[in-house]
């Protein structure tokens, strides 16, 4: 086992990048395990034109890279490999990377979230070539165009909805007769003269070489196939949060998995313990709300690593 550390940030993402910068600068010296996947969701979006400071736009890719570069111009130290195990029940906590094992006064959990993918090869070549997981993020690149999305519950319909703001039509195509969502969404949706509903559907493949043009759609009834012409694939059948090294020692919601933390912080039910970014965040899921998760989960674990140190002083 390594010397203990002020702080081990699991998790390289806007989150994790985020905390890895404002713990650095208060120089903690953390160690960033940023997983294989570093860069999380924004290393398959194209452009990024909601950020703030990058009036130009800018790849996700590319912007996860001057994340990371500019925490560890303060000092952070990355290990680029997966988290295999760890152990909350006493400090120093325990962080497993295969056999080998670190220790640290804090954690801050910001391993992020993953949208649920169809699963066919054309969707992942396509990705980023107008295939989308973000209505609020890619929406814009389609005025005028004509788009389709792919779910039946409230995201899905809220996805739809969104995009109407900026395509000329939108597709909703959905598995069943019937829409998981709430009934006032349905409504919503029926009621938009820009979207049509395509139900009894599934899709088999998404059309294009370079860029989308099209998807094929399977009946679930008849097994008949089709096409639809279109600009832009948007999956909207909801996201996963990274959780599963964690749920047995962290409070986390049921049904879903997301961390919980408490009220306006980013303490878990274990002191010394942080969650940040998507992980904990089924409502917003913005690069821009996994950074300021992550700065607010950095003070966070300074303050307490202040008040362990200030407590042993006067013990």
């Amino acid at each position: 086992m390594s010397d203990v550390r002020n702080v081990i940030i699991i998790g390289g993402g806007p989150a994790g990048y985020t905390a890895a910068l404002y713990a650095a600068r208060a120089n903690l010296e953390p160690l960033v395990i940023e997983g294989f996947n570093w860069g999380g969701q924004l290393m398959i979006t194209s452009d990024v034109e909601n950020y703030p400071g990058y009036p130009d736009g800018v790849m996700g890719p590319a912007m996860m890279q001057d994340f990371r570069r500019q925490a560890e111009r303060f000092g952070a130290e990355y290990l680029t490999d997966d988290v295999t195990k760890v152990d909350f029940s006493q400090r120093p906590f325990r962080v497993w990377v295969g056999d080998d094992e670190y220790a640290a006064d804090s954690v801050i959990v910001a391993t992020g979230a993953s949208a649920r993918q169809l699963g066919l090869e054309s969707e992942l070549r396509l990705q980023g070539r107008g295939v989308s997981y973000c209505a609020t993020c890619d929406a814009s690149f389609f005025r005028d165009r004509v788009v389709t999305v792919i779910g039946g519950g409230d995201s899905a319909l809220e996805e739809a909805l969104f995009i109407s703001r900026f395509a000329s039509k939108v597709y909703l195509v959905h598995r069943r007769e019937e829409f998981r969502a709430s009934p006032i969404m349905v409504d919503r949706a029926k009621a938009n003269e820009k979207i049509e509903l395509v139900l009894n559907k599934t899709v088999d493949e998404v059309l294009g070489d370079t860029k989308v043009t099209g998807v094929r759609l399977r009946d679930t009834v008849s097994g008949e196939t089709s096409e639809l012409d279109t600009d832009g694939f948007f999956v909207a059948i909801g996201h996963d949060p990274n959780t599963s090294l964690f749920l047995t020692q962290l409070d986390h919601e049921p049904e879903t998995g997301y961390l919980v933390t408490k009220g306006k912080t980013t303490e878990t039910n274990i002191p010394g313990v942080f969650a940040a970014g998507d992980v904990q965040d089924h409502v917003y899921r913005q690069a821009v709300t996994a950074a300021g998760s992550g700065c607010a989960a950095a003070l966070d674990a300074e303050r307490f690593l202040s008040e362990q140190h200030h407590a042993s002083l006067t013990a």
